[in-house]
């Protein structure tokens, strides 16, 4: 990831529904991955914290979810991607998947970082979205003081007002001086808590942002993805519906390579 390897994508269902719909999706993922070339990294939560209410789904929890990620990683030859909140979920999540995210909110938890730093696993820091992008260095250097150098720093949105986020495409560069970079399309569409109990999403523009983000220079996009997300349990107001995701990465990667081929030139 990251020091001129190709354009990568971490995608799946923001929270595992089931089973039986995280398989699914993992391998209608893969298939479209595959076909256009690019590196599939598979993400799913097994408990979505931080909802709108009370009510809404968390998911099947840290065991059951565990289990559940690790075998769609043997099955599928995937690797997975979760989202962790604790020390101790961060020692359990590095047994069984390959990158461990931080949540954006949790970004300058001290003890959080570097404990997902000490399972060897990736750690994918997602810049809060009260923070600056230069102010992530210390995410950074938490987790490089605890023994490990393999960071990912995500884009995720910053806040705008209520209930909007907006991106700065300046921050793209500037994270990725420290470490290789993320652009989370899908979330910095998210209106937090714009429906009341829920959060809203403007799925409309996904794509307009991701070939902005691409353009601006980054290592990976990620993409929550559903097959209808007008049904999700989670993030389904900003999900990227299955149908699109072929069309969507065929347009990211000739902006990708378009980006990498001025680069590359004597003029670049």
């Amino acid at each position: 990831m990251g020091g001129g390897a190709p354009l990568f994508l971490i995608a799946g269902p923001c929270v595992i529904e089931s089973e039986e719909h995280a398989r699914r999706m993992a391998a209608e993922i893969q298939q479209r991955a595959a076909a256009a070339g690019v590196p599939l990294v598979f993400k799913a939560s097994y408990d979505k914290a931080n909802r709108s209410s009370a009510r809404a789904f968390r998911g099947p929890g840290l065991r059951e979810g565990l289990r559940i990620l690790a075998a769609i990683r043997r099955d599928y030859g995937l690797p997975v991607l979760t989202d962790v909140h604790s020390p101790g979920e961060a020692e359990a999540a590095g047994e069984q998947v390959d990158v461990i995210q931080i949540p954006a909110f949790l970004c300058r938890q001290t003890d959080l970082l570097q404990a997902a730093a000490r399972t060897g696993r990736v750690v994918n820091v997602k810049k809060g979205q009260f923070m600056s992008p230069w102010d992530m260095r210390g995410a950074v250097e938490k987790i490089h003081a605890a023994g490990n150098e393999q960071v990912l720093l995500t884009e995720r949105g910053a806040s705008f007002g209520y209930n909007n986020l907006v991106v700065d495409m300046r921050s793209l560069p500037v994270l990725r001086e420290m470490a290789p970079t993320v652009f989370d399309v899908t979330h910095s569409l998210q209106l937090p808590g714009a429906g009341g109990d829920r959060s809203g999403g403007m799925p409309q523009f996904i794509e307009t942002l991701a070939r902005a983000g691409v353009a601006a220079g980054v290592d990976g996009v990620f993409l929550e993805v559903h097959d209808a997300p007008e049904r999700a349990l989670s993030d389904g107001a900003n999900a990227l519906p299955l149908p699109r995701l072929a069309d969507l990465l065929a347009q990211i990667q000739a902006v990708d390579q378009a980006v990498r081929a001025h680069l590359n030139s004597p003029a670049g």
